[in-house]
């Protein structure tokens, strides 16, 4: 028994260090010809300075056609001059050459004269590694880097309008439920709003109603004490021939002459 759970234990401990640990080989320190720099200019590199083979030539060995490995050439332009050596011949000095045509990985140049940097008397072959100089060429890879920069910035901004643009359709249903359930629950609180106004209307105008009684019987009152309490005026509003005539007693035709309290006329 006390074998079997040792076993058990055994096992256990084994299983959780094979889930535990984590075995890996570590990132190589050797064999990376240069660092990431992100397709971005680095200032290490000395860009003004190339090499390239000629892979053709006309019979005037003025027109070379050159093939590099380092694509920068394709920065540029008709018409560019550039300076070179050929290779392993760095006693010589520099020929000068005008760029022509311009194509991946290869580019044409039309060179003045071979004099300076090779010899006549030799035979210039296909294949022959020339060693370039070209400030212009360095100035149009710093201009290139530049403007990588903006488009990296443009594509960044682009990536993120396509990122909302994506989340919105990959959520467009949950999104949906979303909205409609939000404005479900603001049409729930209008009637809710809607209804309680309603009741207070009607509870208003019972309250009216009763006021309105109240204060009809109170205006009556009122009016009734305003009658009590008038005040008349004294003086004669109709003649008092007229009043006597009017009781039916008797009187004369016409009236009588006023009479003096001394019974004279």
């Amino acid at each position: 028994m006390k074998t079997f759970g040792h076993l058990w234990s055994l096992i256990f401990f084994t299983s959780f260090a094979a889930f535990g640990v984590v075995i890996s080989d570590p990132l190589p320190d050797k064999g990376v010809l240069s660092r990431d720099i992100n397709n971005q200019i680095d200032p290490e590199i000395d860009y003004e300075r190339f090499s390239g083979r000629v892979t053709d030539k006309d019979d005037s060995s003025r027109i070379f056609k050159v093939q590099v490995e380092n694509n920068n050439a394709k920065f540029f332009r008709a018409g560019d001059k550039v300076q070179f050596k050929v290779n392993l011949k760095d006693r010589k000095d520099y020929c000068t050459g005008f760029v022509r045509t311009v194509e991946n990985f290869y580019f044409s140049i039309y060179v003045e004269s071979l004099g300076p940097c090779y010899s006549t008397e030799e035979y210039f072959r296909r294949g022959t590694v020339l060693n370039f100089y070209s400030p212009v060429l360095a100035q149009r890879v710093f201009e290139a880097s530049q403007y990588r920069n903006q488009l990296t910035v443009r594509k960044e901004d682009f990536l993120g309008q396509l990122n909302d643009i994506n989340h919105f359709l990959w959520t467009f249903d949950q999104q949906k439920v979303k909205t409609a359930a939000k404005y479900d629950e603001e049409i729930n609180r209008l009637q809710r709003e809607k209804r309680k106004a309603l009741d207070d209307m009607i509870t208003l105008k019972q309250e009216r109603l009763v006021l309105q009684n109240e204060l009809m019987k109170k205006l009556t009152e009122l009016d009734e004490s305003l009658r009590f309490y008038r005040v008349e005026r004294q003086e004669l509003m109709s003649d008092r021939w007229n009043m006597d005539h009017d009781t039916g007693l008797p009187f004369d035709q016409r009236p009588q002459q006023e009479k003096w309290p001394d019974g004279t006329n």
